[in-house]
């Protein structure tokens, strides 16, 4: 279930962040993404910050802390966290400001091998010593091999082409807050659903995931696996829900664990 986004900074929030940023000018409230009540672009007189915030007793405010204790491990593939303010009921995390675009996974657009190599570069980072749920355990009430999506890689997890930004010729990931510890190939895997959303094939979408070394060496039975699981996770989100997008990410789970 996304959170309601705020279309306004409140004024208490804008005076927080002009202790850490001096006047600002002006602000502009991001349209996109689904975890924030705050996600604004603040501007001052010399530079642009990014600003991502929650109430403190919000249901999900542990994904500001989250995305704080990742950010210093995944330097030069995110933009940095510049500074947190946990004061006067917010929490509140300012960024290093990424102009970009947000990624187009459709068949034939330039942004797949950018996609790829960024996703090539985590597959390979070790998960930090932080609090992070397991692949495992987040899929145990979807399959009976959860053990199977184990492993020691950090794993974003979140491929929602909004939380991809592509700026010049590289890939930037944003939005990190269901971060989790798991097998290398897991991102890929979760990649593959979109892909065949924004209209590829299921081989189509798994011969771009083969573009990730990690991809091919996982066992068969374990993507398998995930697959199954991953068109429940999508049938428990679509329960009670209306929004269009999520009924074509259903389908497109059901596609690949169909293929599979």
């Amino acid at each position: 279930m996304s959170t309601e986004r705020l279309h306004e900074l409140p004024a208490d929030v804008l005076a927080l962040i002009e202790t850490r940023t001096g006047p600002v000018l002006k602000h502009e409230t991001a349209v996109s993404g689904l975890n924030s009540e705050i996600a604004a672009r603040i501007h001052t007189p010399e530079t642009t910050v990014f600003v991502k915030g929650l109430r403190e007793g919000h249901r999900r405010v542990w994904t500001q802390a989250r995305e704080a204790d990742v950010n210093p491990h995944v330097r030069g593939i995110a933009p940095a966290l510049l500074w947190r303010i946990q004061a006067a009921g917010w929490d509140v995390l300012g960024f290093e400001d990424i102009p970009g675009r947000h990624a187009d996974y459709a068949p034939g657009s330039p942004d797949l091998p950018l996609v790829a190599d960024v996703m090539s570069r985590l597959s390979t980072t070790q998960a930090p010593d932080i609090t992070l749920r397991t692949m495992s355990d987040r899929m145990k009430a979807h399959t009976d091999t959860p053990e199977l999506f184990a492993g020691d890689t950090l794993c974003h997890t979140d491929w929602f082409p909004t939380n991809v930004l592509i700026t010049g010729r590289i890939a930037v990931l944003v939005d990190w807050a269901w971060a989790s510890r798991g097998a290398a190939w897991i991102d890929p895997a979760l990649w593959v659903v979109w892909l065949i959303d924004s209209g590829h094939t299921p081989a189509q979408a798994e011969q771009w995931a083969a573009r990730i070394p990690a991809w091919n060496t996982a066992p068969a039975e374990s993507i398998d696996a995930f697959a199954r699981a991953t068109a429940s996770v999508w049938e428990e989100i679509a329960d009670g829900q209306t929004e269009p997008w999520v009924d074509g990410m259903l389908h497109a789970a059901r596609t690949w664990s169909a293929h599979r």
